[in-house]
């Protein structure tokens, strides 16, 4: 449970304010709070099952920091992609 609450925390604080906020805020103002939530729900859900996925994969095939590690260095190559206005 301790583990679940963690990834809640870290997801809740990396997801609060970004682009798909802002999506299911606009979608709600278009079609009602409860289609725009359930349709955020499934949108995500979908995303995040991939996600799971592939990264339970990984953690089987290469060494955790090494996961950090490659992380890292794309969500630093998105910020600078960002900041270049190519993303």
């Amino acid at each position: 449970m301790e583990e679940i609450l963690a990834i809640f925390v870290a997801i809740f604080l990396a997801e609060l304010g970004d682009k798909t906020q802002i999506a299911t805020m606009a979608f709600a103002s278009k079609y009602g709070w409860k289609t725009a939530f359930f349709g955020a729900i499934l949108g995500l859900a979908a995303v995040n099952i991939i996600g799971a996925l592939i990264g339970d994969k990984l953690g089987e095939m290469l060494p955790t920091a090494m996961i950090h590690k490659i992380a890292g260095v794309i969500f630093i190559v998105f910020g600078v992609l960002m900041i270049a206005g190519k993303v």
